[in-house]
């Protein structure tokens, strides 16, 4: 009798234990297939068309004296004025930086300083903006033109900018995001495997570039360049497989 449930006793642990070794087992391989995760990148690109321009440029004068500087500046600024007048942008929608100056001093044979002043620079910036950017655009090819009329201006490259970047960011981001998604069911699909929930994402800088370029950058690029750009989104993201 005691020998009877001796070995009842036995065969009941015995069976514990495999039960035990079985649910070890099954959970030890869900919680294995449940950290199997696979990492895409998805991308977007969207073309864009600029909508704000800005050209600016600076006027400057050099003369013997601060005075006779500061009257030329005067008058170059006058032909400048009504040259911008005549090509659509008013005196009321140019904007004029302050002036400045600075003495020239006399330079010796050997290139040292002598001290004394033998002339003066006076320069003003000026800028000029419009929603118009071919506007912007054609006045940046025919305002060096002045310079036939007397005035010493240095033009700088027009910028050519998106204002509603903050919008597009989001939808550019969302289209790369299901991209992502998209790439990664295809590769779970390709393996007999069902792609999970999404685990993290992080989204990458944007590339706005000129149209047809392949520039890219560690830290984003946001051309100012062109009328017409590109716009690149891209999000790294990890879905669970299953």
């Amino acid at each position: 009798m005691e020998q009877k449930n001796y070995l009842l006793g036995f065969g009941i642990v015995g069976i514990s234990l495999i039960i035990s070794v079985l649910i070890f087992t099954a959970a030890w391989k869900s919680n294995q297939s449940s950290n199997q995760t696979i990492t895409v990148t998805g991308s977007a690109k969207k073309e864009i068309i600029s909508d704000f321009g800005i050209l600016r440029g600076t006027i400057s004068a050099t003369s013997s004296t601060a005075e006779l500087a500061f009257k030329d500046l005067e008058n170059q600024r006058k032909t400048i004025l009504k040259f911008l007048d005549k090509k659509g942008f008013p005196n009321d929608k140019v904007e004029l930086f302050t002036i400045s100056s600075y003495p020239v001093y006399d330079i010796s044979s050997s290139g040292v300083s002598t001290g004394r002043i033998i002339g003066y620079v006076f320069n003003q910036r000026i800028e000029v903006s419009s929603n118009d950017v071919n506007k912007i655009k054609q006045l940046s090819l025919d305002v060096s033109s002045v310079v036939e009329e007397g005035v010493n201006f240095s033009v700088e490259p027009p910028e050519y900018h998106f204002t509603k970047l903050a919008e597009l960011k989001i939808e550019i981001q969302a289209e790369a995001a299901k991209d992502a998604m998209i790439r990664a069911q295809r590769i779970a699909e390709a393996t007999d495997r069902e792609l999970g929930p999404m685990r993290n994402a992080r989204m990458g800088v944007l590339q706005i570039t000129p149209k047809f370029s392949n520039a890219i950058s560690d830290y984003g690029i946001n051309d100012l360049s062109s009328i017409e750009k590109e716009i690149v989104g891209v999000v790294t993201a990890s879905f669970q497989i299953e």
